[in-house]
């Protein structure tokens, strides 16, 4: 028996060396199934909170129980605390019997009398730490790693907000640089633009002059394949050449005009103030034009004073429908092309201002072109017996050329095409048919800039996110430090409670991951 009782009694003491490991998630379960608290603690923890809340209404100066107050939810051992501080603090009003007459002593000391009936405090200290572990602290890393996660998005979308806008206006300074303008003032340099078109198709028109060789070798191969021609072969583009660029009342009729009457339009745009410009329309039609002065509208019908119908008279107000071939009705259809040696409307234009000639310019260009490459192709393959003997009646002027000398007349006709036909000359002709065009380029570009000034302030919007998600993020960190050092400061108060319950032994609550 002696023997038996010693082993059991090695037996305890070993056992008292062994931990006690709880998972945390558990220790509430556990408490109440070793009957150290109630089932229903929370009932009388809602009483003890009341009373609390009352006694922090009437509190001694004091800085240290200030910071327990202030601080987080007050448990038992804050109590326990704010006891020990009233009795330095009211030490004066304890009687001869030992006991303290302050109601401030005796709310507190009720209080922490109410927290250790049925361990009331150990259950609720377990409450906030499951509470701790399980819910605050993972929602405030969530919340921290969340500002994280949008800084970074922000700083994404920032970049590309960045490159965007940077984009578009590289997309504007290239549009500006097809027109040869700089962008600073858009509708102004345009309007200045088209002050440099005639001297720019004056250019062109004297580049014909290096031509000569190429329309003498066309006309040459022309008549040796075909014979004499009915039609003559690109007549615009020597008429440029010889003359220049002409009016097309010149083209016309072959005489030099007595006046020009050059069309109301695009000169008065160039003509206004920039205030004008930007604020003002021309929608190009005179409100008096066409419009007779007595009441009446010019239709570009004249009758004469009296016209004489079947042998009578008529008079001003009777109009000749053209059933007499005598009858003296003029109609223009050409635009004031009369006798008077004046060229209007149309025939007031240079060849190369207006499209009609223009066009035919340019086709007689492609013409000679298209006509060089095919000669230099028949060059190239005229090694055969076939092309030696087709050609060896030809003029010299054929037979001189080699394939060098046509490949720089094809350099010569393309850069005129080229010249007359880029992005820029395109737009300057469209604004010049048209000064409203003006107003349409200016917004088509106009509007990449604005495009990019809203990316911008996109971009700017993605650094004041940023900034604010960073700033929260800093307010974050310090409540979850505070957190986690509470928890921790929890833990070791609930181990040590429960080891003393349990003769010293060490108690581990498992799962605290903070």
């Amino acid at each position: 028996m002696i023997e038996e009782h010693g082993y059991f009694k090695e037996l305890a003491q070993e056992q008292r060396k062994w931990p006690i490991d709880i998972q945390t998630s558990k220790l509430l379960d556990w408490l109440v199934d070793r009957r150290h608290c109630k089932l229903k603690w929370q009932n009388s923890v809602l009483a003890i909170r009341e009373k609390i809340n009352r006694a922090i209404q009437d509190m001694p100066e004091n800085e240290e129980i200030k910071q327990l107050l202030s601080g987080s939810y007050i448990h038992y051992f804050h109590c326990l605390r704010i006891v020990e501080i009233l009795r330095r603090t009211e030490v004066s009003t304890k009687n001869i019997f030992g006991g303290y007459s302050s109601q401030r002593m005796k709310d507190w000391q009720e209080i922490v009398c109410l927290y250790e009936k049925d361990n009331i405090y150990l259950a609720e200290l377990s409450s906030f730490l499951v509470r701790n572990v399980n819910y605050e602290v993972p929602s405030l890393k969530k919340q921290i790693s969340k500002c994280q996660q949008l800084q970074q998005e922000y700083s994404r979308k920032e970049l590309d907000y960045i490159s965007n806008a940077a984009a578009l206006r590289e997309k504007f300074f290239i549009s500006c640089k097809q027109f040869g303008i700089t962008g600073n003032d858009v509708q102004q340099e345009l309007l200045s633009l088209c002050n440099d078109l005639p001297s720019g198709l004056d250019g062109i028109a004297e580049g014909t002059g290096n031509l000569t060789e190429a329309l003498e070798l066309y006309g040459a191969c022309v008549e040796f394949v075909c014979g004499s021609v009915s039609e003559p072969i690109t007549p615009l583009l020597k008429h440029v050449q010889l003359k220049g660029n002409t009016t097309v009342y010149e083209w016309r009729t072959g005489q030099t005009p007595l006046a020009i009457d050059q069309p109301v339009g695009l000169e008065n745009m160039l003509t206004q103030q920039p205030t004008e410009a930007a604020d003002t329309i021309d929608w190009g039609d005179d409100a008096t034009a066409g419009i007779d002065q007595s009441g009446g509208i010019d239709w570009g019908i004249t009758v004469e004073e009296s016209t004489e119908v079947n042998g009578e008279k008529q008079g001003a107000d009777v109009i000749d429908w053209g059933d007499n071939t005598s009858a003296a009705v003029e109609i223009n259809l050409s635009g004031a092309q009369g006798d008077d040696g004046v060229a209007k409307e149309n025939d007031a234009l240079t060849i190369l201002e207006s499209t009609e000639t223009r066009n035919q310019f340019v086709n007689e260009l492609m013409e000679l072109q298209d006509f060089l490459s095919q000669r230099l192709t028949e060059m190239k393959e005229e090694a055969d017996i076939l092309s030696i003997n087709q050609f060896q009646t030809a003029p010299a002027i054929v037979q001189s050329q080699d394939e060098a000398k046509v490949v720089t007349m094809m350099s010569v006709v393309r850069d005129l095409v080229q010249r007359l036909t880029n992005v820029k000359m395109r737009h300057l002709f469209m604004i010049h048919a048209s000064p409203r065009y003006i107003d349409r380029v200016t917004e088509l570009l106009q509007q990449k800039l604005r495009q990019a000034e809203a990316v911008g302030e996109k971009q700017h919007l993605m650094v004041q996110k940023r900034q604010q998600s960073l700033e929260e993020q800093a307010a974050l960190e310090p409540k979850l430090d505070l957190l986690i050092q509470r928890t921790k400061e929890l833990r070791k108060l609930i181990e040590a409670d429960i080891s003393k319950r349990y003769q010293n032994r060490r108690v581990n609550l498992m799962g605290v991951i903070v």
